[in-house]
């Protein structure tokens, strides 16, 4: 097993906001890196607080220093940094022996957060110097793609954000990596990699295999190969399948504390977009068909995250995946906040040790999911911890997982061949059998909708949320959406209602009271892609009637069929401002459609005579999407030289964006088009490759489609909720984010 750590000191710089690039003369990017020094917000003297229990033991978890136990704990309950990521991303200076002598030396009861520092400063080293900037083979900053957009001001801009690869760029220092555990003079959790490849940015600093690693990699993948860096795609793909092979699956992300768990399964579906694009079969030499990579990674997920499921609907039973890791103890890289989840002193009663390892194993399979953390998940979907400790993952059959690997076995049979008649019929098989199961668990055909399966009720969730388009995405088109146009447009109907409700783009669900960044009012790029590629997907034959509009006295909302989306119109989050004017949000009927326009809405484009629904709704989300990245971006700096002037001091002042040059965010709001999303464990991150690579795909496929937007004027805060209750100030981070407000809406019942 290869693992990996710093072996002495290099240079670095303290407090910027994120890493920094410069291109230097030979193409290869000089990064400056940002690392982290022990701040604690108590005075030094103080003693780190009283800590509960260990938790067990990890068997899947290397060392003693960066896995649960007495080090990490103690380490984490003195919070010396923001982030408890960072701990676990800095090599050891010392020996593994060494460092767990120096901390023996402490008596635990009296331990100072002084203590803590000076063990930190004089035992670890910098994060992050185990990557260096790396050239990118074949980079032209003008791709054949930028001429199908026609529009300048976005030409321009789409150019920028193929710019940025060269800033995300990155390889392994090699002079930086320690011995393999436990020998050696230093110790890390970073897992060496043997290609170059693309980061996403932000605090994730390893390759991205994740919601934020692996699957992130799909994404920035679409975006490499429309910037044709088809070196760097088969770089980042020879690094999963080293990983495979190392570890029988790719983990969540490129650290040996994400070795008990993975991510949305995309490794083939990545190595079906090259293939088919380079037409390059020479990649699968390696994959197929003797040494059957692609196959080890299904195999895992088969024998590790399947299991039977019998429906109460026909009797059938199947073979269905869920997210299910083993795990007892807080996740390393979010340690403090899983702690503080189960040992929370609000609670009147204390969770048994029983409770405590359920909870911990519903968070890392939470974060599995990529989906970290959803009302999705909740028994019982509320705001903070108590909704965490409700949550219930591995009891949901999910219908983005099984449709990933529907479609996963259907495209390595596809790889096959003729090469392996007997594999590929195989791999078919198992795409029936996992086809059956989505259509007979998952969806209902009365309102037009999948639903996650839940074991703990034996029956369909009935949560609406974005999930419900990964299998029309992947090829999975009920029976009763192929019997009619208006059947067809009622499976996208909440799309078309979005467009003209809200400011920005598709929202993952429509519960806005948690708090969780996979939940209103947060709108990620990857899903804006699915929804786009699931319109795609559909039959011509079903498309090409004209956008269907609402009755007199009606609203979009009237058009989705009923129970879709289990909440009545009036208790959807509302939109509460409209070009920096404060509206009604508990607006029902005609006026709800704020921004609804005659064949088209506000920033979706442009009306197109002859245009069918899908494609309406195609050109609008487009549209949609690029404005929230672009308005985002020059409301925290950005510019173009004589087309888009950087706006003034007053307003960047207001997004703290003062010499800042713009930001490519992980995820935005649905309702600012001008701001980042937001929730979630860690800040909101700048970078961003998923971001990139779904604005470089939207560009080559719409390009023709896209208008300069209308960026609102900047908006610092906005009073009431959907409910009537007070609204909920939120602000978002200094490094670029609007200050917004977070509304309260009615909890609506569901089915979990």
């Amino acid at each position: 097993m290869k693992l990996a750590a710093l072996v002495g000191l290099a240079h670095y710089t303290h407090a910027i906001p994120q890493a920094a690039t410069t291109l230097a003369t030979t193409g290869i990017p000089t990064v400056i890196i940002s690392t982290s020094v022990p701040s604690p917000t108590v005075p030094l003297s103080a003693l780190v607080p009283s800590q509960d229990a260990l938790p067990p033991v990890q068997p899947w978890c290397i060392g003693q220093i960066f896995c649960p136990g007495s080090l990490l704990q103690t380490v984490n309950l003195a919070q010396p940094y923001s982030d408890a990521k960072t701990i676990v991303d800095k090599p050891t200076s010392k020996s593994s022996q060494q460092v767990l002598a120096d901390f023996a030396a402490f008596n635990l009861s009296n331990v100072t957060e002084g203590d803590i520092v000076n063990f930190l400063d004089n035992d670890f080293l910098g994060e992050g110097l185990e990557l260096q900037g790396a050239a990118l083979p074949g980079f032209t900053a003008s791709p054949p793609f930028l001429s199908n957009v026609t529009d300048p001001l976005l030409q321009s801009f789409a150019q920028i954000v193929n710019g940025y690869w060269t800033q995300l760029a990155r390889v392994v220092n090699e002079s930086a990596l320690c011995s393999i555990y436990p020998g050696g003079t230093c110790e890390s959790t970073f897992i060496p990699l043997n290609y170059s490849f693309v980061i996403p940015g932000g605090r994730f600093r390893e390759q991205c295999w994740e919601f934020l690693y692996y699957w992130d990699s799909y994404w920035i993948i679409q975006g490499l190969l429309k910037s044709q860096l088809y070196d760097t795609v088969n770089g980042t793909l020879q690094n999963f399948m080293d990983e495979i092979e190392d570890f029988g699956f790719i983990p969540n992300g490129g650290r040996t504390y994400y070795l008990d768990r993975s991510q949305p399964p995309l490794f083939v579906h990545m190595l079906s977009d090259y293939v088919t694009t380079t037409g390059d079969t020479s990649i699968l030499q390696r994959g197929l068909p003797s040494a059957e990579i692609p196959q080890t990674e299904l195999a895992w997920w088969s024998n590790n995250r399947s299991l039977q499921v019998t429906s109460p609907y026909t009797g059938q039973t199947y073979s269905m995946a869920h997210y299910a890791v083993n795990n007892s103890a807080p996740r390393p890289e979010s340690y403090i906040e899983d702690y503080q989840t189960v040992n929370d002193p609000t609670l009147s009663t204390p969770l048994t040790d029983s409770q405590a390892a359920d909870v911990y194993s519903e968070l890392a399979s939470g974060a599995e999911t990529g989906w970290d953390y959803s009302s999705r998940f909740q028994l019982v979907p509320q705001l903070g911890n108590p909704g965490l400790r409700t949550l219930n993952v591995k009891n949901n059959i999910p219908i983005c997982l099984n449709s990933i690997l529907y479609k996963a076995h259907v495209l390595l049979a596809g790889l096959y061949g003729n090469s392996n008649a007997t594999a590929a019929a195989n791999h078919l098989q198992i795409a029936t059998g996992i086809r059956a199961g989505i259509l007979d668990l998952m969806w209902d055909a009365s309102k037009l909708a999948f639903y996650d399966f839940n074991l703990t009720s034996n029956s369909r969730n009935s949560i609406f949320t974005v999930a419900t388009f990964y299998p029309v995405w992947n090829g999975i088109i009920p029976e009763e959406v192929l019997a009619s146009q208006a059947n067809a447009f009622g499976y996208f109907a909440a799309v078309n209602m979005v467009m003209n409700k809200y400011n920005g783009t598709f929202p993952v669900t429509f519960v806005d009271w948690t708090g969780l960044q996979w939940d209103a009012p947060n709108a990620w790029p990857p899903h804006q892609y699915i929804i786009i590629s699931a319109l795609e997907a559909l039959p011509s034959n079903l498309t090409t009637n004209p956008l269907p509009t609402p009755g007199s006295g009606q609203s979009t909302y009237n058009l989705i069929p009923t129970g879709q989306l289990n909440f009545t119109e009036a208790q959807l989050p509302g939109q509460p401002y409209h070009d920096s004017q404060t509206v009604n949000v508990t607006t029902t009927g005609p006026s709800a459609d704020i921004n609804r326009l005659n064949g088209t809405v506000v920033n979706g484009g442009n009306v197109t005579a002859g245009e069918g629904w899908a494609a309406t709704l195609q050109r609008e989300m487009a549209n949609r999407y690029f404005t929230s990245v672009l308005c985002s971006w020059h409301a925290t700096g950005g510019s173009i030289p004589g087309m888009l002037p950087q706006l003034p001091a007053a307003q960047l002042n207001l997004t703290g964006s003062i010499n800042n040059t713009g930001n490519m965010y992980e995820k935005f709001s649905n309702l600012n088009v001008d701001s980042s999303g937001s929730g979630g464990e860690y800040t909101v991150q700048a970078g961003f490759g998923w971001t990139n690579g779904v604005v470089l795909w939207v560009a080559a496929n719409y390009g023709q489609l896209l208008v300069a937007p209308q960026c609102p004027p900047l908006v610092t805060s906005v009073t009431g909720s959907s409910s009537g209750a007070a609204g909920l100030r939120l602000s978002l981070p200094s490094t670029g984010a609007v200050v917004v407000a977070a509304f309260m809406s009615l909890v609506g019942s569901f089915l979990l």
